[in-house]
């Protein structure tokens, strides 16, 4: 068998820095610098992998490489994030832990891109099938949706995640995502440099002309208040191209096509609130005052205040907008039925943005610091202190690393009494007038004295003469350094309102999903219970996800990004440098290097390795410790690459590690190939037993056997052979006793017959007349069974286009026989329906574009004029879901009506082409009234709409026909406004009689 050894001495620089000699600031960048020059962006730290964005793409991601990363020891091949993703997964899998990866770097680091890359390496690694292999790709293709509706371009990355995602996969199948702490203010305004998020440029880019007339928005960005126009435009990323990428996408992951639309419809409904204006309708008590009404005139909300109506306007579109895709991710999540209510081990995914340090920095900075303030304490308790804790507490020797504890930082923030977002909380809450100078000045009295806090109106002296720090910013000294905050806003970002009455009109709303989006409008549902803040929520959220990162099994991904140009084969020192100081990454160099790499209760070890050792196998009665202290000495192991503590081996390299996991794997192929060969040894002598036994059992009863049947068979086969003989007789008996005189007549008819035949024409009514009386039922039915079999003779000579026309005439001939006196004369005429070739003449190319369906019939039609009975000239066109009707001249669209609103189609028996198409009362197509047209293709044009509509809606349309004069009179009530004009245009237009 082939001998694993560790790659890892053969690379390019140090593959792992724990083996990094001499250790420094300097060694660390330049090994990182090496290595990456030559594209190799993956390093190790220990367990923890560091990645540098390489800005470009690299062929290490191939299914090849997926298959080679796959079940491999850690160390055993170069550094790798497939690496990191197996160990991970094979801990789940195999040792039932909960596991998390978390994913951690600055903007424009790749974390988005090494979360892909996870899930993607477990989606081709865990279970297989049909029904899992479906489930994977869903949660595959639901990246872009969630990509397009919540990220956005920033000044360092053009595809940022502005929300936290949380992938957990359940064993051997994918199981569920979750989403928390979107930026939804960046929904009404974005930092300069930036924009809206990618769904709202995308629609506008992508959406066809008809979608963008059905949602009411035009493609000019510079038409909506809410998209930024200074980057407006990515180089490099195609709107219109993602746009058709996230509809395939959100089809694969199973949205229907009207959950879809609802979604684009809502999208729209945020763009448009933007363009939103308030002006003062009246003056109340000396202030101007600014109302909402509905559509039926009601009052919703009086604004006494056109900046508080801004306000509430604004509230409701990031409100419509978070809910939205808060819905988004329940419905992929139910898509992908996942199964959440039976507790089981999972692998989280963690995906947050990273820490934002820009010119201007606002709430949204200070909340997205904040937590990447919290992710780098749980850095700090789960891989350094932790680390140093398990030691003292397992009284194993260590070399004590002093590192920074960043838990005064997340105090300042979070305290509950003195914390900058309890005293954010108490601002908004107080009455009396409040500003953020008032704010401001709260932090200056009570964070004064605090370390990590400065600002120039403060109590502290040292920044009174600070001119870096102006009056209305303070100053908060991060892991990842100081961060001047502007403080203008955060009172109104922090409060976050909507108002009730909002919520209540939304929840009236006749839009489906915008309704299911606001259930607290519900007036039965009302709470009078102040809303949390907005930095109440997310300090809620931060601490629900630092509580579930706690009870996992931690691995880490630490992304670096080389450069600030975004540029491939860039390697700014100093940029790195900053990054690799604010991760922490020296300081776990240290631990890793003055530690033990690889530690494990004794009882376990003992049980995966015992086989190892003749005392152990398979059974040790003894103490755990006592059976792995025999164990490596059995093995032969040095002294100096492990110790024991109290309850756990600790074993310092991972060589050592691999020897025992080398030898186990060895030793497990040998007793398997041990047990297969006693396993066959007895399935073979079991199996030989039987057959002896059975061959004699078989034997003494076939010789029995034989005996019995060769007696049976011989007086068997007498039995039939005499009752055959006897039937036959008895056959021939009867025949000839009631054979007809008459045979000789029967023989002529039948050769009579055969010349007479006529011709296989189905229209042919000849048949030769009846001979003899005796034969006239055997005569009739002659002549059906001719009748059939040249009827299907004919009918098997038919292609798929005449077999539907054929369908197509008999639908006619139902519908139109013998009630309309035109019929007739349309039975010879074949149904063409696109009479005016739309798609080959270039007059009509504009209506063709407009036109996105089949086009079933296509025929100019005269249109009567409901005012004054005058005829004018239309294209009728009929399309699978809809009836539209467009100027001849120009081929602009005049209506377009749903199949669903057309209710019937009238016409008089006479020999005249009128006929009127009546629309549902109340559609949004019967606002002018019922149609009257008439056509020289009448009978083709109502049948095909007749079958048109049953394909479509399972409904029979009404085909009424009728001469009453009165009726006429009914039917167009609606047409014409008036008894006088039906009359005119009877007289002049019909010949009714």
């Amino acid at each position: 068998m082939e001998v694993k050894t560790s790659l890892l001495d053969n690379m390019i620089g140090v593959g792992d820095m724990v083996l990094l000699e001499p250790l420094s600031e300097d060694s660390f960048i330049n090994n990182l610098k090496k290595r990456f020059d030559h594209s190799e962006i993956y390093t190790y730290i220990g367990s923890v992998v560091v990645s540098i964005n390489p800005y470009r793409p690299l062929p290490i991601y191939s299914p090849e490489k997926v298959e080679e990363y796959r079940n491999r020891n850690f160390y055993e091949l170069s550094p790798h994030i497939f690496s990191l993703s197996d160990e991970a997964y094979r801990s789940l899998r195999d040792q039932d832990k909960d596991q998390c990866i978390l994913i951690t770097g600055e903007s424009g680091a790749g974390k988005t891109e090494a979360s892909k890359l996870v899930m993607s390496y477990v989606a081709a690694v865990c279970g297989k099938g049909a029904e899992v292999n479906q489930v994977k790709e869903q949660l595959l293709q639901s990246n872009p949706v969630l990509e397009a509706f919540g990220n956005a371009k920033t000044v360092r990355n053009d595809n940022s995640s502005r929300f936290v995602k949380k992938m957990l996969w359940q064993k051997l199948t994918p199981m569920t995502l979750s989403l928390d702490l979107l930026e939804k203010s960046r929904v009404v305004k974005q930092p300069r440099g930036e924009r809206n998020f990618h769904i709202f440029y995308q629609i506008l880019s992508g959406a066809s002309e008809d979608m963008l007339n059905k949602l009411k928005l035009e493609r000019d960005f510079s038409r909506y208040n809410y998209l930024s126009l200074d980057s407006a435009r990515v180089n490099g990323v195609d709107d219109a191209v993602n746009f058709r990428t996230v509809r395939n996408a959100m089809q694969i992951v199973g949205f229907m096509d009207h959950e879809t639309q609802s979604i684009l419809e809502v999208v729209a409904a945020v763009l448009k609130l933007g363009n939103i204006e308030f002006k003062p309708e009246s003056r109340v008590n000396g202030l101007d005052e600014s109302k909402i009404k509905d559509k039926n005139g009601k009052m919703i909300l009086v604004f006494t205040l056109a900046l508080v109506a801004y306000y509430a306007r604004d509230a409701l579109a990031k409100n419509l907008y978070s809910r939205l895709f808060s819905w988004l991710v329940t419905r992929i999540n139910e898509s992908i039925k996942a199964q959440t209510k039976v507790r089981k081990k999972v692998m989280g995914v963690l995906d947050i943005y990273g820490f934002e340090i820009f010119e201007d920095n606002s709430f949204e900075q200070f909340i997205i610091n904040y937590c990447n303030e919290k992710l780098q304490q749980i850095f700090i308790e789960l891989t350094l202190k932790e680390e140093q804790e398990e030691y003292i507490r397992e009284d194993i020797e260590w070399t004590h690393i002093e590192y920074f504890n960043n838990a005064i930082i997340c105090d300042l923030i979070e305290n509950n009494q003195t914390g900058i977002l309890a005293m954010l909380d108490e601002e908004c809450l107080r009455p009396g007038t409040v500003t953020d100078d008032t704010f401001l000045e709260k932090l200056n009295q009570v964070c004064a004295t605090h370390q990590h806090f400065e600002s120039r109106m403060s109590k502290c002296s040292r920044f009174l003469n600070d001119t870096s720090l102006p009056h209305s910013c303070f100053r908060i000294q991060h892991y990842a350094g100081k961060v001047m905050y502007q403080v203008e806003g955060f009172v109104d970002k922090n409060n976050d309102l909507l108002y009730r009455d909002l919520s209540q009109a939304m929840w009236k709303a006749n839009h489906s999903l915008i309704k299911a989006l606001f259930p607290e409008g519900n007036p039965a549902k009302i709470n009078l219970k102040r809303p949390p803040t907005a930095g109440s929520q997310f300090k809620a959220s931060v601490a629900t996800l630092m509580k579930n990162l706690q009870t996992k099994n931690p691995n880490y991904i630490r992304c670096i990004k080389p450069n600030d140009k975004k540029a491939a084969h860039i390697f700014n020192e100093a940029l790195v440098c900053h990054q690799v100081r604010y991760l922490g990454l020296l300081e776990n160099v240290r631990v890793r290097r003055a530690g033990y790499a690889f530690r494990q209760p004794y009882e376990l070890c003992l049980e995966r390795y015992k086989m190892l050792c003749k005392q152990t196998w398979p059974h040790w009665r003894g103490p755990a410790r006592a059976g792995v202290e025999v164990l490596f000495n059995e093995l032969e192991i040095p002294k100096e690459e492990y110790s024991f503590g109290r309850s756990k081996i600790f074993i310092r390299n991972p060589r050592t590690l691999f020897k025992l996991e080398d030898l186990r794997k060895q030793r497990l192929e040998d007793l398997a190939t041990l047990i297969q060969k006693m396993y066959r040894g007895w399935k073979c002598r079991t199996h030989f037993l039987l057959m002896k036994r059975s061959q004699i059992v078989i034997a003494s009863w076939c010789r029995r056997y034989a005996q019995q049947k060769k007696y049976q068979r011989i007086k068997s086969s007498a039995i039939v052979v005499q009752s055959y003989i006897r039937g036959w007789k008895l056959y021939w008996l009867r025949l000839i006793i009631h054979l007809p005189s008459n045979l000789s007549q029967m023989q002529k008819y039948f050769l009579e017959m055969k010349n007479k035949m006529p011709s296989l024409s189905p229209v042919d009514k000849n048949w030769p007349a009846r001979p003899y009386l005796f034969l006239d039922s055997t005569h009739k039915e002659l002549k059906r069974i001719f009748h059939l079999w040249r009827c299907k003779k004919y009918r098997d000579q038919f292609t798929d286009q005449q077999k539907l026309i054929y369908e197509e005439k008999l639908e006619a001939s139902e519908l139109f026989k013998d009630k309309k006196a035109l019929y007739p004369a349309s039975v010879g005429q074949p149904f063409h329906g696109a009479y005016l070739e739309i798609s080959k003449n270039p007059k009509y190319k504009k209506l063709k574009d407009a036109v996105e369906e089949k086009i079933i019939i296509a025929e100019v039609v005269n249109k009567i004029n409901r005012a004054n009975g005058k005829c004018a000239s239309r294209i009728f066109l009929l399309t699978k879901n809809n009836v539209l009707l467009a100027d001849q001249k120009s081929g602009h669209i005049k209506s377009e009506v749903p199949l669903g609103d057309v209710t019937k189609v009238s016409m008089s028996s006479q020999n005249d082409g009128f006929f009127a198409v009546h629309l549902k009362e109340g559609s949004g197509a019967a606002g002018k009234g019922d149609f009257l047209f008439s056509s020289d293709h009448l009978i083709e044009m109502a049948t095909k709409l007749y079958r048109t509509t049953l394909s479509q809606t399972r409904q029979k349309l009404n085909i009424e026909i009728s001469d009453e004069y009165v009726y006429f009179l009914l039917v167009f009530k609606r047409t014409f406004p008036s008894v006088q004009h039906a009359n005119r245009f009877i007289s002049q237009k019909s010949n009714l009689g």
